[in-house]
């Protein structure tokens, strides 16, 4: 194994709300759409583009969905937005993990993130961890397009089978890397979903790569 690729929020960091930020917006916005559905179009319209402010985000989140937004919906959601982003933070065992990590491994940070939430890489020094990062904001697609993980795997030069990804969604880190042929393990901390291979806590990261040394 050469290098490991990490996902962000969910699996790095956790979110300083509950329900989501992304379930919150579908509530705020009443939208009708099936979850699986609506997170795509979703993440697309305000995680893949340059926006001016959250309010413009909003703005195209709300015309993708045909929802007519008011004032007070915009006022909702940022006010919403920013206290995730304040209130969230690495977990226990985030940062002791990629210590460990950096010396032994190419350390890669992949995530489907805003453009207005991703200096929380910085509030917290993750970068000085990770020799590459791909965000969604800057590079212009989700981790779920095709050609996302591809590119990765081209800029590390390295074979897919040496990279090993670790994430917390089947559908948006699970399944989009395996069909780039990278190793996955799925870091399910609630034990809720069915995956073969899942990890519960960071922390078995260790013992993983250890018995495959």
């Amino acid at each position: 194994m050469k290098a490991i690729i990490f996902d962000l929020q969910g699996t790095l960091i956790e979110n300083g709300i509950f329900p989501s930020p992304t379930k919150q917006v579908r509530f705020i916005l009443n939208i009708r759409k099936e979850f699986h559905d609506y997170v795509p179009l979703f993440e697309t319209t305000l995680m893949t583009a340059p926006h001016i402010s959250l309010a413009e985000g909003f703005k195209s989140v709300a015309e993708a969905f045909n929802v007519r937004m008011t004032p007070e919906l915009t006022e909702r959601l940022i006010g919403m937005w920013n206290k995730n982003k304040l209130l969230s933070k690495p977990f226990q065992e985030t940062i002791p993990l990629l210590e460990k990590l950096k010396n032994n491994y190419v350390l890669v940070l992949v995530a489907n993130i805003d453009c207005f939430t991703k200096d929380i890489i910085t509030k917290f020094n993750l970068q000085n961890y990770f020799d590459h990062i791909y965000l969604s904001c800057d590079v212009g697609m989700l981790k779920t397009n095709p050609e996302f993980f591809k590119n990765v795997i081209k800029d590390l030069g390295i074979n897919p089978e040496d990279a090993l990804m670790i994430g917390d969604s089947i559908d948006s880190d699970m399944v989009p890397a395996s069909k780039a042929g990278i190793h996955t393990i799925l870091l399910d901390r609630m034990n809720r979903q069915d995956y073969p291979e899942k990890i519960n806590s960071l922390e078995d990261i260790n013992r993983l790569l250890k018995s495959e040394d």
